[in-house]
């Protein structure tokens, strides 16, 4: 799990993090109960990552919210904390396991009657989901080597100006490797480039975490 992002000097990362306002007890606490459920598993995401969902959703004013890859529910908890009044979000993922502590952290934020959870195959979950758009906000965050594919089905899923938010696109910065070192940071570099030749989209990566690229779907 990352506390704070991987391209800053850590002890500034570590400033910006704890700069973010409001504090949140509960957060921090699914964080340290994360640690001890999933060992060795680095898939949550960092503090400041997670506010700046919270802050794009709102800024969004979305009221339609879908996630893949929830996980212990961290992003899932600061997505549908951004939600304008009677928004929801569709979580998807594959571990009863995991999002099992979601599920308890959803109840104590108070959150649970606008968050539903989906367990499965995500592209199964995508496919089966009506075609017309209607998702303001989306975030992936799942299995890799699906990323071409889930962002296919998500594309045309989206409201005009809607913002796909999607991690890991820089790979601890191996993305710029010229002779990466992995499978998955091929598979990202061929996503990152799909994205960026996609005349449907306008988008960036921001270098917080492992990097977040944001995708707004045009109109």
């Amino acid at each position: 799990m990352a506390r704070v992002s991987y391209f800053l000097d850590p002890r500034l990362s570590e400033y910006l993090v704890a700069q973010i306002r409001p504090r949140d007890p509960l957060l921090d606490e699914l964080v340290e109960e994360t640690y001890q459920v999933a060992p060795g598993h680095d898939l949550q995401i960092s503090p400041d990552e997670g506010a700046l969902l919270r802050v794009l959703v709102r800024l969004r004013a979305a009221r339609r919210a879908i996630e893949l890859g929830t996980f212990t529910g961290y992003s899932s908890i600061c997505i549908a904390r951004g939600l304008a009044p009677g928004g929801t979000l569709l979580c998807c993922d594959i571990s009863a396991d995991w999002t099992a502590v979601a599920r308890r952290y959803w109840e104590r934020a108070g959150l649970a009657d606008r968050i539903e959870l989906r367990l499965g195959p995500q592209l199964d979950t995508l496919r089966a989901l009506p075609p017309a758009p209607s998702f303001d906000f989306a975030f992936m965050d799942a299995e890799k080597t699906e990323y071409i594919d889930c962002y296919e089905e998500l594309v045309p899923r989206m409201t005009a100006g809607g913002l796909i938010a999607v991690d890991n696109t820089l790979r601890h910065g191996r993305i710029a490797d010229p002779t990466p070192p992995d499978e998955r940071t091929v598979l990202m570099r061929s996503f990152n480039q799909h994205v960026a030749a996609d005349p449907r989209v306008e988008s960036l990566i921001v270098p917080i975490a492992d990097g977040l690229s944001l995708i707004t779907v045009l109109g």
